[in-house]
């Protein structure tokens, strides 16, 4: 059995413990209002850009551009090549969130085995995973989803770098997928697959009533709109997953940290009544041996 000194040095180191994971879990509980004031109020504006986009489309059945139809690729005959971006946190600490992003990921792989999928990997988490496996790493972005604020400027960076990809002359790319977490509360967080290149005919707009269709006046001919806004609409859609990633980091972090701390306080629980339970046999075998000196004499 441990000594006494032993098992009060646990129960402080403990103790300690505990103090960091609630501070954890305050920070991550204030930086989840905001991020998830971000998040809904990104929502109206990328559903808002789909309608548009959908009528547009709706009025220009014949216009084709490779980023909402894709390549047309005739009789070439290859395998076909995917990019899969996956967003993961920066840091730990946050239950099973990167698990789960990664698991989804292998998933995607080992159901496209017939296909040439490369990785584009936003996050460290990802990146440390990957590198140390057998698969192809385009390129990665880390640093963005680390302070718990996501810049639209880096969404454009990473939205303008898939776009190149997939328009590329030389190695042309024929999908991109994006895979991240949707935020749905502290306590639950779904990854979500998207295909996000090429976009196809946009369905928000072809499966609404026709009551409900408002009719847009467009100065501009659908081939200005569409390669104006459809690479806008990437980005966005690029912005709106960072923003349901980082949300669903800071969930999933404030729960851990809860649980934590509440698993801290059980230890704490434990090793005290052991600690008592100590302590009193040493007061009484110290009784004994009085009592039996005592005696002696």
């Amino acid at each position: 059995m441990a000594s006494l000194q032993d098992l009060r040095r646990r129960v402080r180191a403990v103790k300690n413990m505990r103090q960091i994971t609630k501070a954890m879990k305050m920070v991550s509980a204030a930086r989840l209002r905001r991020a998830t004031e971000r998040v809904t109020a990104s929502r109206p504006y990328t559903t808002k850009m789909m309608q548009i986009l959908g009528d547009a489309a709706r009025r220009a059945p014949d216009y084709n551009d490779p980023l909402l139809t894709g390549h047309d690729r005739g009789e070439e005959v290859r395998k076909e090549r995917v990019i899969l971006a996956l967003i993961t946190a920066d840091k730990g600490l946050c239950g099973g969130f990167n698990t789960n992003l990664v698991k989804a990921a292998q998933d995607f792989i080992r159901q496209n085995t017939d296909k040439d999928v490369e990785l584009v990997l936003i996050g460290r988490k990802g990146l440390d995973y990957f590198r140390r496996r057998p698969v192809k790493i385009r390129r990665d972005h880390t640093g963005i989803t680390g302070t718990g604020k996501v810049s639209a400027a880096d969404a454009i960076r990473v939205g303008q770098a898939l776009v190149a990809d997939y328009k590329s002359e030389e190695n042309p790319v024929d999908r991109v997928y994006l895979l991240y977490s949707e935020f749905k509360s502290a306590l639950s967080q779904k990854p979500v697959v998207e295909q996000l290149l090429p976009v196809g005919r946009i369905e928000t707009a072809e499966s609404a009533q026709p009551e409900t269709l408002i009719d847009y006046i467009y100065e501009q001919p659908p081939g200005e709109i569409f390669s104006e806004l459809l690479p806008k609409l990437i980005e966005n859609q690029i912005y709106h997953a960072l923003l349901e990633s980082v949300a669903s980091e800071l969930g999933a972090r404030m729960t851990a940290m809860d649980s934590a701390s509440k698993n801290a306080s059980e230890v704490i629980d434990k090793l005290t009544l052991v600690m008592n339970r100590v302590r009193q046999a040493r007061i009484t075998r110290e009784i004994i041996e009085v009592v039996s000196g005592a005696e002696a004499l």
